[in-house]
């Protein structure tokens, strides 16, 4: 495979769960990703659902806590999980080294300010490169797509999906932060890599995508899991922002608040399977 290492494999539920690095010119570094490719694969091409994790995380979090590969296999949908930003020597990290920017907190926007503007292009990433990449090498059906994530990677699966699409044919999101312009995380996070105007961190904000989508013929539902017992539901989250953005642009969201429910992989471990049916009802 060119320019791809293969560095974990395993069999699961009849598929393989792999494990690859590769450089990347965008983020001019090696980058890491996981695929998960269903037996259906064996003798075909398959749908893919992209997930994007969250603070802190690598792809590695959700290939072994998820809970992903059952349904998976049984849908017949390939499951891929990139890192959540570049690294390596060079790659600068906040300052401070906490765990809300830097390395494992690339937002998936494409940074414009230094030092951040050289590596992180987590966007250009995720939509274009990675893409072409695993289109030319892995048996994936690249025309029908979906993608999903938790937290900040709820909030990268929301605008990515709804930035792109003729890319994305089904978006879900976990705890998702939906509105960057509002929280603290968002803040942080957007003014570090895009600057002081808002007028930038708008077009990577969630309620503000649904309201500027308003009458453009976009009809793909939401689907969106949060749980009431989050620690960080009222001061990041703010799931009622993009239920106010989707009831005033007139677009379908299934918003699950779901009682007792943490921020854990313990609580998407167990509305997985509905949203990777959500996704293959979608790609079917």
């Amino acid at each position: 495979m060119a320019d791809l290492a293969q560095t974990d494999a395993h069999i699961c539920f009849g598929g393989e769960q792999l494990q690859f690095t590769h450089p990347s010119e965008v983020c001019k570094c090696t980058m890491t990703f996981s695929i998960y490719l269903p037996p259906q694969a064996k003798s075909g091409k398959v749908p893919v659902v992209w997930w994007l994790s969250g603070l802190t995380c690598t792809d590695q979090n959700f290939v072994t806590k998820a809970g992903a590969q059952g349904p998976a296999s049984e849908l017949g949908v390939a499951v891929i999980a990139p890192d959540t930003s570049p690294r390596g020597d060079g790659v600068p990290d906040d300052p401070d080294a906490a765990y809300d920017f830097g390395l494992a907190a690339g937002f998936y926007v494409n940074a414009t300010q230094d030092p951040f503007a050289e590596h992180y292009q987590m966007y250009s990433y995720i939509t274009e490169e990675l893409p072409a990449l695993v289109g030319s090498e892995f048996p994936l059906d690249m025309d029908r797509q979906g993608i999903f994530g938790h937290s900040m990677g709820g909030h990268g699966a929301l605008t990515l999906g709804l930035k792109n699409p003729e890319q994305y044919r089904s978006i879900s999101a976990f705890a998702p932060i939906v509105s960057p312009l509002n929280c603290p995380w968002g803040h942080k996070a957007l003014g570090g890599y895009l600057g002081p105007d808002t007028d930038a961190w708008a077009a990577h904000d969630a309620c503000a995508l649904v309201s500027a989508a308003a009458g453009s013929g976009d009809t793909r539902p939401l689907l969106v899991d949060q749980g009431d017992a989050d620690t960080f539901l009222d001061e990041q989250l703010k799931p009622h922002l993009l239920s106010q953005a989707c009831e005033a642009a007139g677009r379908e969201l299934t918003l699950r608040m779901q009682p007792g429910y943490d921020h854990s992989y313990y609580f998407m471990a167990s509305f997985m399977d509905d949203h990777l049916r959500h996704h293959a009802e979608a790609l079917s």
